[in-house]
């Protein structure tokens, strides 16, 4: 049975040097998947870096799979086109989350996730304590497409009553 044990808020910032799929640009929009979850972006026409800067939430629970992104171009009479994926970790994000971190100072930098090839990370990508929250600024590189990189952030919502947060 999987247990509960809080939210993820993913703020979709950005797309960067996306694919063209059309002769006018692309219309992109993102997918993002975990287990039965789905969640999309709105879609931003005729460009190939959007801002979207759009707020999707998870339900995280045990045991912790890989979240999925996938950039579309929106297509009105066909199928929309994929532009790319990627899929990251929040193993190191949720260690972080379980730590006692009361007695940290806002700003620190608590760890690092360094880019590897079981990741899709362009470089490397703090995990930090910030206002009171667990944060994680990331940028990924998109897989089997010609360009293109996604810029997240990743910030924990705890749910009161749940224990050990």
């Amino acid at each position: 049975m999987d247990s509960l044990l809080g939210l993820l808020r993913i703020r979709v910032i950005r797309g960067v040097n996306l694919a063209f799929r059309d002769a006018r640009g692309s219309d992109p929009y993102i997918v993002i998947r975990l287990g039965r979850q789905k969640l999309k972006t709105s879609v931003k026409k005729k460009n190939v870096n959007p801002e979207w800067n759009e707020d999707l939430t998870l339900s995280i629970s045990e045991p912790l799979e890989p979240i999925k992104l996938q950039v579309y171009d929106k297509d009105t009479f066909s199928r929309d086109d994929k532009m790319g994926d990627a899929e990251f970790d929040i193993l190191s994000f949720i260690e972080v989350v379980k730590m006692d971190l009361s007695c940290i100072r806002d700003g620190t930098i608590i760890t690092t996730v360094k880019p590897c090839r079981e990741n899709c990370l362009v470089g490397e990508s703090p995990i930090q304590w910030k206002d009171g929250k667990v944060i994680q600024d990331l940028v990924l590189r998109l897989r089997n497409v010609e360009s293109g990189e996604v810029e997240l952030q990743l910030l924990w919502v705890s749910i009161p009553g749940l224990p050990g947060f």
